[in-house]
């Protein structure tokens, strides 16, 4: 193996993937995921600090590319309307991706240490949205409903998303949060 190797994550990312599919999580060594990528074990945990990390790697971006989004909408957009523009936004992170996220659900959906540390990854997510939006005047309470409502909303459409890729994760999301909408009702 050469020193330097192009990609080694995405590289790493990708043979992880498939041998938890061949394999399943559970039977599935970093060793043989350096190996099925041209790398060296050592440079696996270089990159991740263990075979979960390849699944969840980029949870850091995701919460970021969220959190700045949010952010940048203007304070006098209502919550729930920040959430849902922050929501069309970073769907875009997820363009061209649709293969990896199929894949990388459906070796979550079999692995309950891996669903927990996904529900995990959600509740880190939301809490950074609820502290985000206390930071443009929200109150706690309408807040930490905003920031979980979005999360629903972001979960029921990628998941819908995931099962249908025939359009846009954007499309998935808007739909859901009209759904969500009609749960709610009309204010009285």
């Amino acid at each position: 193996m050469s020193r330097w190797e192009p990609d080694a994550r995405g590289r790493l990312e990708r043979a992880a993937l498939e041998l938890y599919s061949e394999r399943g999580f559970e039977q599935t060594t970093a060793a043989q995921i350096a190996e099925r990528a041209g790398l060296s074990e050592r440079t696996f945990f270089r990159h991740y600090a263990d075979k979960r990390e390849v699944l969840f790697g980029g949870a850091h971006l995701l919460e970021g590319a969220f959190v700045e989004t949010l952010a940048a909408v203007p304070s006098a957009v209502a919550p729930i309307d920040a959430m849902g523009l922050t929501l069309e936004a970073v769907s875009a992170f997820f363009a061209d991706r649709h293969d990896f996220a199929r894949q990388r659900q459906a070796v979550i959906a079999a692995n309950v240490e891996l669903q927990e540390r996904e529900l995990i990854k959600l509740a880190s997510l939301s809490a950074a949205l609820a502290k985000t939006l206390r930071g443009r005047g929200v109150s706690d309470a309408a807040a930490s409903l905003a920031a979980e409502a979005g999360i629903a909303v972001f979960k029921v459409g990628f998941e819908r998303w995931v099962r249908d890729g025939s359009r846009s994760l954007a499309s998935f999301l808007r739909e859901a949060l009209l759904e969500l909408r009609v749960v709610v009702g009309p204010s009285r």
